[in-house]
């Protein structure tokens, strides 16, 4: 696997377009298939499509994402299947609201891509937390995930320690910037 140096990243900002953010690159309007062997512009439209995905909170939109039979770990559960994709994320979007997340690439190779993302949201008692996570995907040829395991740690933040504070909420706007961008 290949792990994207910072200065890399930092020089993707730059230089990959100048004048349009990253984001805005990453996020083309025009449709792509992100599928293996994946390439560094490859893989890092893969995570932001991943990302955008996730911010919709929409359980169906993000399964599609996945193969029919998509192996799952997150955190201490492990599931199959798109079915149980919809359930899961639909019970842990009616428990972490006012979600928001970003997702930085951290590795890839051929056909696999690690991450680390963070994400905000608030529980029914209106206490805030800040997620730390990290997930190793698998894909198939098609690009669909076909395996997919995430380690999370939740730590408990005051609202006024929040940092992921775009409107409205669902997709980071291009220009709000990145966990590397927040320090984080």
């Amino acid at each position: 696997p290949q792990r994207i140096p910072t200065r890399i990243m930092m020089s993707l900002r730059r230089i990959a377009r100048p004048g349009v953010p990253l984001g805005r690159l990453l996020s083309s309007a025009a449709p792509e298939v992100l599928a293996p062997p994946f390439t560094t512009e490859t893989a890092l439209k893969k995570v932001r499509k991943a990302e955008d995905a996730w911010n919709s909170r929409d359980p169906h939109k993000v399964s599609l994402a996945y193969t029919p039979d998509s192996v799952w770990r997150n955190r201490s559960d492990f599931f199959e299947g798109r079915e149980a994709i919809v359930e899961f994320l639909t019970k842990k979007w009616e428990r972490e609201l006012d979600y928001r997340l970003i997702k930085e690439l951290w590795a890839f190779g051929d056909d696999r891509i690690a991450v680390r993302f963070q994400y905000e949201y608030r529980d029914a008692e209106d206490n805030w937390f800040r997620a730390y996570g990290n997930e190793n995907w698998e894909f198939d040829e098609n690009g669909l995930m076909k395996w997919r395991q995430a380690s999370i740690n939740d730590f408990p933040i005051l609202e006024s320690d929040r940092k992921f504070l775009w409107e409205p909420q669902g997709r980071r706007p291009d220009d709000f910037p990145g966990l590397l961008e927040l320090g984080l």
